[in-house]
């Protein structure tokens, strides 16, 4: 069962809501998430009056690659996926045949 964002510290609490904030930057010719805009965050601390902003920040990194690995194993599996689709609909099938 997912935790809750409850069952967190209060600064791991306040890193996943301003991690929320940032804009993201992506890719434009592959679709590839390439993580946040991380030079909002000094104008989002402002705007929020966060104080340990050491801690928040060390946080919200921690979660962005979670987040990076997270979404490149899912591109990763929908890239194979898509290949083994082609490699079947193209009627070729490779095989290999290694004795030792």
């Amino acid at each position: 069962m997912p935790l809750e964002a409850s069952a967190f510290p209060e600064e791991v609490q306040v890193a996943f809501f301003m991690h929320q904030l940032i804009s993201e930057k992506w890719d434009g010719m592959s679709g590839t998430y390439l993580g946040k805009n991380w030079g909002e965050t000094a104008q989002i601390f402002e705007l929020y009056e966060i104080d340990n902003k050491k801690d928040i920040l060390y946080f919200m990194q921690l979660y962005d690659s979670v987040i990076i690995k997270y979404r490149s194993d899912a591109q990763e599996k929908k890239r194979k996926a898509e290949e083994r689709k082609r490699q079947q609909a193209s009627g070729k099938t490779y095989t290999h045949n290694v004795k030792g």
